[in-house]
């Protein structure tokens, strides 16, 4: 289909394009390639060189790299784009008009995987949790499951490896989706809020322009014709009630099956793991089994250990007031929370409120949103003696420890991005498991 095309173009050079390349040069692809990217291409000759088959590709492919990074992609036939590039882009919308098609590496999986077993999970927290347990419990059920996509792993890693008969699972974000015209069979959506509204990853300035249009993204999903289930969250039935979709749709809510998990969203996690299980009439002893031995995975409210009697949560990837508010109610011990950092124009005001009533303490990390967060926690009726910042996750937990006793808990839960002070959610979340251990 897409790669018919003889003059294709690599839109960033991230996991999902880099795992694509190696995949078309593995299978003779002739046409000519292009990496366009912001980086230097000397920064990106060395990032292929850690991959041997693509090293002796190297004189073969092109670049556009620098200030000329999006610059004349109407020279193209098809864009594959990284899910960081946003679709907005004036070099993307010139092209389009031009008649280059768009898609990307995600598209192209599930346009050529060569199983039909195909089950995709979304939404704004939970979706990583959600395909897990699916991929636990399909394991247990003897069959033989790929896990990939937003979770870490890019599909062209195992695409070759990938039977008739055999199970894929993706975790998929919403930028990986808006522009998707195929996707899996199985569709889930965990929940919606708020989330990805302004730009706060600077290597990846993608957003969402507004709530809707987030929406939207999301529902692609489902939103394409080999879908046959969308499996959704029972709040969001008023929403879908307004969609025309291929598939059946049917709602879950939250599981009361025993597990290991803390966090009473991850009950509605299962809950959409139980519905599709039984859809796909996988028997109750299998999946109660794989969910009963199933861990939280890391930095997704992670138990971190007990010291001095006060336990360690680590949910470094609560990046929504949502989020954060949803893991305060999961609690009945006092609670010192470390929250704050980087600003994508969410609404603090709901969770100040209830930050007022359920924690102790708060220690806010610097960031672009912690002045919002301290202003509306403070109007909240939250006694400012109570309030720390720093400037660091050591005195962050350093300050958090000074105010716990035993039996409280210290909670990483930031309701921000973590981009300023860290790299990444995982930079902040194995610093706060660092200090939270020392």
């Amino acid at each position: 289909m897409f790669l018919n095309s003889q003059n294709i173009a690599l839109l960033g050079l991230g996991k999902e394009n880099l795992a694509f390349l190696a995949w078309l040069i593995k299978h003779n692809y002739q046409g000519k390639i292009t990496v366009c990217d912001q980086r230097k291409e000397a920064q990106l000759t060395e990032l292929i060189q850690e991959y041997p088959p693509l090293k002796k590709y190297l004189p073969r492919l092109n670049w556009r790299c620098g200030q000329e990074f999006n610059q004349n992609l109407e020279d193209f036939e098809v864009l594959f784009r990284s899910p960081g590039w946003p679709i907005s882009c004036p070099g993307i919308q010139k092209a389009l008009n031009k008649g280059v098609l768009l898609s990307s590496a995600m598209e192209y999986f599930f346009a050529a995987c060569p199983s039909k077993n195909t089950i995709g999970v979304t939404g704004s927290k939970g979706k990583g949790t959600t395909a897990s347990i699916i991929a636990a419990i399909l394991k247990k059920a003897g069959k033989k499951v790929f896990l990939g996509g937003n979770i870490g792993i890019a599909p062209f890693s195992f695409f070759d490896k990938i039977k008739k008969s055999d199970w894929v699972v993706m975790e998929l974000s919403s930028f990986q989706l808006e522009d998707l015209s195929f996707g899996p069979r199985y569709a889930i959506i965990t929940n919606i809020f708020k989330e990805h509204l302004s730009p706060a990853d600077p290597l990846n300035p993608n957003y969402h322009h507004s709530y809707s249009a987030y929406w939207q993204a999301k529902l692609k999903i489902a939103k394409h014709p080999e879908n046959k289930l969308l499996v959704a969250n029972h709040n969001l039935q008023a929403k879908l009630e307004k969609e025309k979709l291929a598939g059946k749709i049917i709602y879950f809510e939250a599981s009361e099956l025993t597990s290991r998990l803390q966090g009473i969203y991850n009950q509605e996690n299962i809950g959409a793991a139980v519905a599709l299980s039984r859809f796909l009439k996988i028997p109750a002893p299998i999946y109660k089994a794989a969910i009963k031995t199933f861990k939280n995975l890391k930095h997704r409210l992670e138990f971190v250990g007990t010291k001095n009697g006060v336990k360690y949560f680590d949910n470094s990837f609560s990046t929504t007031p949502e989020s954060t508010a949803l893991d305060l109610i999961s609690f009945t011990e006092q609670i010192i929370l470390i929250a704050g950092g980087a600003d994508k124009g969410a609404n603090f005001k709901p969770l100040a409120k209830l930050i007022a009533k359920k924690v102790k303490a708060l220690i806010l990390l610097q960031g672009a949103a912690t002045p919002r967060l301290l202003a509306d926690v403070k109007k909240a009726g939250f006694k400012e003696k109570n309030i720390r910042v720093a400037n660091n996750m050591a005195e962050a937990v350093n300050e958090a420890r000074k105010n716990s006793v035993a039996g409280d808990v210290i909670l990483l839960s930031t309701a921000c991005a973590s981009f300023g002070i860290f790299k990444n959610y995982k930079e902040r979340g194995n610093q706060f498991k660092y200090y939270a251990k020392k």
